[in-house]
């Protein structure tokens, strides 16, 4: 038995805010009726790859859900999301503020039919503020929210983080409100609106960057691998590759220059103490590269390793799916999808001892489950088939 067994929630959302929320719910047993338009989610079409002509993208954030396809624009369509919604306790939407009341199923709207319902809206920049309506994918929050600023090398141009994290922060915030609600609506009986924003999310993943900010007036940057308040704590160049390095406390620094053989730089007053190391990091940095280049990542690996002080390799995405210890947690998981055969997802991160979460569903075909959620709801063959022709459902 999973965590949210039991929990129905009802899924407007689309791309990969929204998606990726649900997901998480849904691995920890909850029932996620995925409503989508008659061309699908607009992330099944984003490729190539694809598989079988479904999208990897799509098959990466949508399992544990049910499809069905609903015609929003709709009296009809309208009338079934409503009914839905009365049967759900969670409603996750992901438009641009405003859309959901011109489709009349906006909080207010819903909230009369389900008084209980936890509906929760994630947008670009927040339901209220001068930026509400301003339209937003993940490329631009991540400059707006500042990552872009204090990501890469300095003075090159402006580097991205290399998956969507701005969506993604947006929909773990957003799961964790709706599990808030849940766990309020279980002790009062009340629903409640959750406003979630790509911004907000942005600006307390800064944590102690914008700290700095606050105690100094000085505006961060970038530099690199390294971090600007922790030396020796980056990446290293090695005889044929590189290598991470994180010494995060003196005493750890202490080991690390035992295993490296300069163990008098522990006691060097220009490196004997955190903040001094950051006060003269060109200097220290100069000398541990000379000393990195000297042997094998591998060969670094084992030494500093048997010394204890944190290190690991680079790895590119083909070594993270292979490694042992990913395997091992479960990390990766095989599931048979209807159209695209045997596919790979990623596992689920939170092991739960007594509730654990699991992959049960593929990601679902367009309207995979159309007749049956519409039969749930009490529609007949007769009326399911005049609803397709009406175009109202597929």
């Amino acid at each position: 038995m999973g965590a949210l067994d039991g929990v129905k929630i009802l899924d407007l959302s689309s791309a990969l805010a929204g998606p990726y929320c649900t997901m998480m719910l849904a691995d920890m047993g909850a029932e996620v009726i995925k409503v989508e338009p008659p061309e699908g989610d607009v992330s099944r079409s984003w490729g190539p790859p694809f598989i079988e002509g479904e999208s990897s993208y799509f098959l990466s954030i949508n399992r544990n859900k049910k499809s069905i396809v609903i015609n929003l624009k709709s009296e009809k369509g309208k009338e079934i999301v409503l009914k839905l919604a009365e049967k759900c306790d969670v409603f996750v939407e992901n438009f641009r503020p405003g859309v959901t009341k011109r489709l009349g199923v906006d909080y207010e709207t819903v909230k009369k039919v389900n008084p209980k319902i936890i509906y929760c809206s994630i947008s670009g920049f927040g339901q209220e503020g001068p930026y509400r309506d301003y339209p937003a994918f993940d490329q631009i929050l991540q400059g707006m929210g500042g990552l872009m600023s204090i990501t890469g090398e300095p003075g090159r141009p402006p580097v991205k983080v290399g998956i969507p994290i701005t969506d993604i922060a947006a929909g773990m915030f957003a799961a964790y409100g709706i599990v808030c609600a849940l766990f309020y609506r279980e002790k009062t009986g009340k629903g409640q609106y959750v406003d979630v924003s790509m911004l907000d999310s942005q600006v307390a993943w800064l944590t102690y960057q914008a700290g700095r900010y606050f105690a100094t007036g000085e505006i961060p940057g970038p530099i690199g691998s390294g971090h600007p308040l922790i030396v020796p704590y980056q990446a290293f160049k090695t005889k044929d590759g590189y290598i991470n390095i994180a010494a995060g406390n003196d005493n750890l620094f202490r080991s690390l220059c035992k295993v490296l053989g300069v163990e008098h730089l522990a006691d060097d007053p220009r490196f004997n103490t955190n903040p001094k190391r950051v006060e003269n990091r060109e200097e220290l940095v100069k000398i541990l590269e000379e000393i990195f280049v000297q042997k094998t990542t591998s060969e670094w690996l084992e030494l500093i390793r048997k010394a204890g002080v944190p290190c690991g390799p680079i790895y590119n995405v083909a070594d993270v799916v292979n490694d042992p210890q990913v395997l091992f947690r479960k990390m990766v998981v095989e599931i048979d999808h209807p159209k695209s055969g045997r596919i790979k997802v990623t596992g689920v991160p939170v092991k739960l001892s007594e509730s654990p979460g699991d992959v049960r569903l593929p990601p679902p075909m367009l309207g995979q489950h159309t007749v049956d959620i519409l039969k749930f709801l009490g529609y007949s063959d007769e009326d399911i088939s005049k609803l397709k022709d009406e175009g109202v459902v597929k």
